[in-house]
C-alpha cells in the first residue's frame, strides 16, 4: 500500500469584530481571525497537509481568497472539498494529527466536538484525527495574544 505523509500550516492575525472558528466551533472570544473566509486555522493547516501529501498544491491554489465563492466560506466546507479532490486522486486518509497554537482562550473543552466536525467532513472517525493545543507561554504574536496558529501532518494512501 503506497503512503504519503503531508505536512500543512496555518496562520491568521487576530482582531476584534470576527469570530473565532476552530475546528468548525464557534468559540466565544473578543477576538477572531482576520480572513477571507472564516479564518478556521486548524481546517486550513489540514488542507494543506492534505493537498501537500497528495502532490496536489495548496489551498490557495484551489481555493483563492481572490474568489468571492469563498468568502466567509465555513473552513468545514473546504475540508470536504480537499478531501473529494483527494478521493478523485486515488487517496483515502489514514490519520490526521494537528496543534493548535492560541494563548487564549482555553479550548480543552471544544477539543472532542472539533474532533467530531473534522473526522465528519473528512468521512471517517474521531479516533483518526487528534487534536492538541499548546500556548506560546506569552512569547511571540501568538503569546501576545496578536494571532493564531495551527500545524497538521497526515498520512495517506492509496490501495492496491
Amino acid at each position: 500500500m503506497p503512503i504519503r505523509v503531508g505536512f500543512g500550516y496555518d496562520v491568521h492575525q487576530l482582531v476584534t469584530g470576527r469570530k473565532l472558528i476552530l475546528g468548525g466551533v464557534d468559540i466565544s472570544h473578543e477576538k477572531g481571525p482576520l480572513a477571507h473566509s472564516d479564518g478556521d486555522v486548524l481546517i486550513h493547516a489540514l488542507c494543506d497537509a492534505l493537498l501537500g501529501a497528495a502532490n496536489l498544491r495548496d489551498i490557495g491554489y484551489h481555493f483563492p481568497d481572490t474568489s468571492d465563492e469563498f468568502k466567509d466560506i465555513s473552513s468545514l466546507i473546504l475540508l470536504e472539498r480537499t478531501m473529494k479532490i483527494l478521493q478523485e486522486n486515488g487517496y483515502c486518509l489514514g490519520n490526521a494529527d494537528t496543534t493548535l497554537v492560541l494563548q487564549r482562550p482555553k479550548i480543552r473543552d471544544f477539543i472532542p466536538q472539533m474532533m467530531e466536525n473534522l473526522a465528519m467532513a473528512m468521512k471517517t472517525t474521531a479516533a483518526c484525527v487528534s487534536i492538541k493545543a499548546t500556548t506560546q507561554e506569552k512569547l511571540g504574536f501568538v503569546g501576545k495574544e496578536k494571532g493564531v496558529a495551527a500545524y497538521a501532518v497526515v498520512l495517506i494512501y492509496r490501495e492496491i
